[in-house]
């Protein structure tokens, strides 16, 4: 699995890995899904119950990186930012306007305060 990551992206799921996983050895729902949304991932329940699954209902480090690889082919965090820009981006210049993106982000998810705005 270690191809599909970089180094240093390996060493960031280490360190969370270990850090959550008491006994070196993921063996809950709970567990998993605290690591992988500590890495910024937003696994379904149904999700996590089936990597677990798949891995008997324990995750070893290298079993993990196996889970992350699977659930970054699902999930494609990166293509739905650029798509909601896209979507933003009425005339098509590759840019939205300050305004219309303090907009959005004032009107939609947490309020922004006025030295953010």
């Amino acid at each position: 699995m270690a191809r599909f990551f970089r180094e240093q992206d390996i060493d960031e799921f280490r360190e969370c890995f270990y850090l959550n996983a008491g006994s070196g050895v993921i063996k809950s729902l709970d567990e998993l899904s605290l690591i992988m949304r500590s890495l910024g991932m937003s696994p379904t329940i149904a999700e996590l119950k089936k990597y677990l699954k798949d891995k008997s209902g324990k995750m070893t480090f290298a079993d993990f990186l196996d889970t992350l690889h699977t659930h970054n082919q699902v999930e494609k965090v990166p293509d739905e930012i650029l798509d909601a820009f896209k979507a933003g981006d009425l005339q098509n210049k590759g840019m939205i306007p300050a305004k219309d993106l303090k907009h959005i982000l004032g009107k939609w998810g947490e309020k922004l305060s006025p030295r953010e705005g």
